[in-house]
């Protein structure tokens, strides 16, 4: 079973809770979450307000992506916002281990990300204790952009690292994900799909929702 996890940074503030109506409805697995300071990435989401909304009234899990700084400073509090699944990202994290074992002390799923430009050789020494992968397949801080190619054979070599080391994480994509994608991607070894304009910037998006999970089930 392949999961696909709408970014909620890509829908429309303006009318959220009908947003998140919208994606409980629909055939999506969990409701991804990105959550940037400006520090690490240039721009910045939303905190706690967000978060509260998203708690209060979504009826599938929650996957927290941290784009931020010292990252384990907050992992009890997005625990107590709700998060199923906490992500924070290698190139920031100085004492990754700890802020994994942290995460899971808490009773979340552990998850780590990588960006573009890291290479997948930087997983071997965590990906045994970790329960999901986040590949960034765009450079992270904005929606919108363009699926990087090479994540294709990246996506290989990190699939080819699980099996070597018999890790049972879970590989997540991230960015530019779309239909034309979609298939390849999941075909490679990818469990997650995460989409944000594509689906919320598409006509309908609760039919762009299932037409992926089709397309990729």
């Amino acid at each position: 079973m392949n999961l696909i996890a709408p970014s909620m940074l890509a829908c429309d503030f303006g009318k959220l809770v009908s947003e998140i109506d919208l994606v409980n409805k629909s055939k999506a697995d969990w409701f991804h979450i990105d959550v940037m300071d400006g520090v690490f990435v240039p721009n910045i989401s939303f905190g706690s307000p967000i978060m509260k909304v998203l708690q209060n009234n979504a009826k599938k899990p929650l996957d927290v992506h941290l784009m931020i700084v010292e990252p384990e400073k907050y992992t009890k509090k997005f625990f107590d916002m709700g998060a199923d699944t906490l992500t924070v990202h290698i190139e920031v994290c100085k004492h990754l281990h700890r802020t994994i074992q942290e995460i899971k002390s808490l009773g979340m799923k552990a998850g780590v990300a990588i960006n573009p430009h890291t290479p997948v050789s930087a997983l071997t020494s965590i990906i045994s204790e970790v329960d999901l992968v986040c590949l960034m397949s765009v450079n992270p801080g904005f929606g919108g952009q363009s699926f990087i190619e090479n994540t294709f054979s990246k996506l290989s070599r990190l699939k080819d690292l699980i099996k070597q080391t018999k890790s049972n994480a879970l590989i997540e994509i991230d960015g530019g994900v779309t239909s034309k994608n979609a298939k390849k991607l999941t075909k490679l070894g990818a469990d997650i799909l995460v989409a944000g304009s594509y689906i919320f910037k598409s006509k309908n998006p609760s039919n762009t929702i299932d037409t992926l999970s089709t397309i990729v089930n």
